[in-house]
């Protein structure tokens, strides 16, 4: 047994040393990022993680196997895990696939935390491992495509926490999954790898209530660089991105360098009564325009005044000139309600202001 035990504690030292050594990030991997923000990031990023080597669906399982495993050798399943404590049921690799499932613990499957129905069930994104993760079947299927969010009243809630009920994240009213608060930030930077990945290669995704295409809605954005934010990257995610890099060639940007997430959708963007803002508009609530006075440094090229409605669809896009310190907007074809105005500079997140169309 003491034999065993030390070939054992031997192989595991190997293995830790070995995840240690290739979790470094490959020497000029980001390089041309320097001094980059907001779009021109984003699209730098794309050009370094684009053209990675996908694997088939049913490679997926054996995938897991080297991805997502436990310290002790059983499936890490972030919607049943309770880190620190002892979940309710673990998964054998292979054996406990999904299968049939009638409730919780019943199998594990391949759950697309970026739903394939929002790119219209398409490769590469498909087998993409960067967004996809060994779930239990039954709470996979309880989050179906439902937006991540933070949940407000309940209507389910699963054995380690996740929850599906009424959103209270600003922006977003409808149903949403929250996971438990250790796992967010890992799925929140699965979501910010597939719109970097996937920029400007999604002119005919559906998209979805969280979603514009490959492209973060307002709300989603200021929701997921909080999560971001409150749960930073850990050793689990490190060893993950590097044995998909091993698979797939490329990386997690977000892992590696956790800064550019604000850097390309601005920490301080918000949709908050409160936040300081770059413009105002008059009058408000409005019938049939707007006023709108710039101020501050916001009167550079490249700026994009969004409308979107309470849920974060997009309503309309305008383009400013260069210079414009005052603008008119119509606001005539709105339906009566609340809506948000944003400014965007040179492809950054500048100000959100509240607008009531009477």
């Amino acid at each position: 047994m003491q034999k065993s035990l030390l070939y054992f504690l031997t192989g595991s030292i190997i293995l830790t040393l070995s995840l240690h050594l290739k979790a470094q990030i490959p020497s000029g991997y980001y390089d041309g990022t320097a001094q980059l923000n907001g779009e021109a990031l984003k699209a730098a990023l794309h050009t370094i993680i684009k053209n990675h080597q996908p694997h088939t669906y049913s490679q997926l399982w054996q995938d897991f196997i080297v991805t997502d495993q436990k310290p002790n050798g059983k499936v890490w399943d972030m919607y049943s895990d309770v880190p620190g404590g002892t979940p309710a049921y673990e998964y054998t690799f292979v054996s406990d696939q999904c299968g049939n499932y009638s409730g919780e613990g019943s199998c594990y499957n391949r759950e697309h935390s970026w739903p394939a129905s929002w790119f219209d069930d398409q490769p590469p994104m498909y087998t993409d491992l960067f967004h996809i993760v060994p779930a239990d079947g039954y709470v996979n299927n309880r989050r179906g495509n439902f937006p991540f969010g933070e949940v407000g009243q309940a209507s389910w809630t699963s054995t380690n926490g996740s929850r599906v009920g009424g959103s209270v994240t600003a922006g977003y009213g409808g149903t949403v999954f929250e996971p438990i608060d250790a796992y967010k930030g890992d799925l929140a930077r699965g979501l910010m790898y597939m719109s970097a990945r996937y920029y400007q290669e999604d002119s005919n995704w559906p998209g979805s209530d969280m979603t514009l295409g490959a492209d973060l809605k307002l709300w989603a954005r200021a929701l997921l660089l909080q999560w971001h934010e409150q749960d930073p990257v850990s050793d689990k995610e490190i060893a993950r991105n590097n044995a998909i890099f091993q698979i797939q060639l490329n990386r997690n940007p977000f892992i590696d360098h956790p800064e550019f997430a604000g850097l390309i959708w601005d920490p301080t963007a918000s949709i908050s009564d409160n936040k300081i803002s770059a413009f105002k508009l008059w009058p408000n609530p409005a019938n049939q325009s707007v006023s709108i006075e710039f101020f501050g440094n916001t009167s550079a090229s490249q700026r994009i005044l969004y409308v979107t409605d309470m849920t974060g669809k997009l309503i309309l896009t305008q383009a400013l000139n260069e210079g414009e310190t005052s603008h008119t907007l119509s606001v005539d074809p709105l339906a009566p309600g609340f809506y948000f105005v944003s400014l965007n500079a040179q492809g950054y997140h500048v100000s959100t202001v509240k607008l009531i169309k009477k």
